[in-house]
């Protein structure tokens, strides 16, 4: 399998821009149900259903290309990417279905080592691989689509932030230009194995932590990179100031965004949040690109009460992955946010 070549850049990175997404969304006509408690008006993870005063179901789906070359790994990204948005909403993960794009002409071996690798992530997750939908295509894609439950009293919305709440980041950035660099084979070995760590880590160990605390606002940080997730999380009520000496980056990101290892998903970031977002003069640009950086199956951005702060962040260091109390949620200011040092 290592000479399998069938990587040309996916994960989050093939997203669309943020951008191009709220001209289409904003000319969809809204349905109207009570009961839907969270839909795209709110641009949050996942859309919320309730059935009964304490039960609710969370649905969402996500699938991309390869950015990686391991079909097994690949498999359990996509998986740990897709099914990040029930936990991201305070939920749990019930059952997954398959989504699958594959070349006739590819090699069936590779497509089942793919979904064997989605399989082990929704078995760690405690939900159950329930079947799927695939057709034939000129580039492999895969993904999940998930149904989820949560306690409607309890959902974890994006966009519930308040002054003085602390920011929280559960992983480190940088999945992005590091996938990028190892494409072109340019990643080291170390970076490439702290970035599979990173994105094969499931967010349900830090969203287990958030059932035990007062949590206002919870989103993934994915393909938008942390900026424009933060500013959703910030609507057009609230600022936010970052610190850059505490965001938990991999390492290596710095010296491949310095060698320009960036996408096309990292700028249409960068314009989208053009106006918004305001840099100390000594921030460097690396440092603003990884900020800017697609992530895939990043961490989880959290907005928590001042006093939760510590022993949340805490309890999600205690998983080992590099986390961060990142900064502090504002009163509205001319900027949106403020990157410091």
């Amino acid at each position: 399998m290592a000479d399998i070549e069938f990587c040309k850049g996916g994960g989050c990175t093939a997203k669309l821009g943020p951008g191009a997404l709220e001209r289409i969304l904003s000319k969809i006509e809204r349905g109207r149900d009570p009961d839907l408690l969270i839909g795209f008006d709110s641009k949050d993870d996942a859309a919320v259903y309730r059935l009964t005063d304490d039960l609710a179901v969370v649905e969402t789906l996500d699938f991309f290309p390869p950015m990686i070359e391991d079909p097994f790994v690949f498999g359990e990204i996509a998986a740990a990417n897709a099914m990040s948005d029930v936990w991201a909403m305070g939920g749990d993960v019930r059952t997954a279905l398959n989504i699958v794009c594959f070349p006739e002409s590819m090699d069936l071996n590779i497509l089942g080592k793919i979904i064997q690798g989605g399989n082990a992530k929704v078995l760690e997750a405690g939900g159950v691989l329930a079947g799927g939908h695939s057709i034939a295509d000129s580039d492999v894609k895969y993904g999940l689509s998930v149904f989820g439950t949560v306690d409607p009293r309890k959902i974890l919305p994006n966009n519930a932030a308040r002054p003085g709440d602390v920011l929280i980041l559960t992983k480190p950035l940088g999945t992005g230009l590091v996938c990028t660099a190892g494409r072109v084979g340019a990643a080291s070995e170390g970076a490439m194995r702290k970035a599979v760590r990173s994105m094969t880590t499931l967010n349900k160990y830090a969203a287990g932590v958030l059932k035990h605390h007062s949590i206002h606002a919870c989103t993934d940080v994915t393909g938008f990179g942390l900026l424009v997730h933060l500013s959703e999380m910030l609507g057009d009520s609230f600022s936010a100031r970052i610190s850059c000496e505490k965001v938990p980056v991999i390492e290596e990101a710095f010296s491949y965004a310095s060698d320009f290892y960036i996408t096309a998903a990292g700028q249409r970031n960068r314009v989208h949040m053009d106006g918004k977002v305001a840099f100390d003069a000594k921030i460097p640009f690396e440092m603003q690109e990884i900020l800017f950086d697609p992530q895939t199956s990043g961490g989880l951005l959290l907005a928590v009460p001042e006093t939760e702060a510590s022993p949340v962040y805490a309890e999600i260091a205690s998983f080992g992955l590099p986390c961060g109390i990142i900064g502090t949620v504002t009163e509205k200011k001319d900027k949106m946010i403020f990157v410091g040092k």
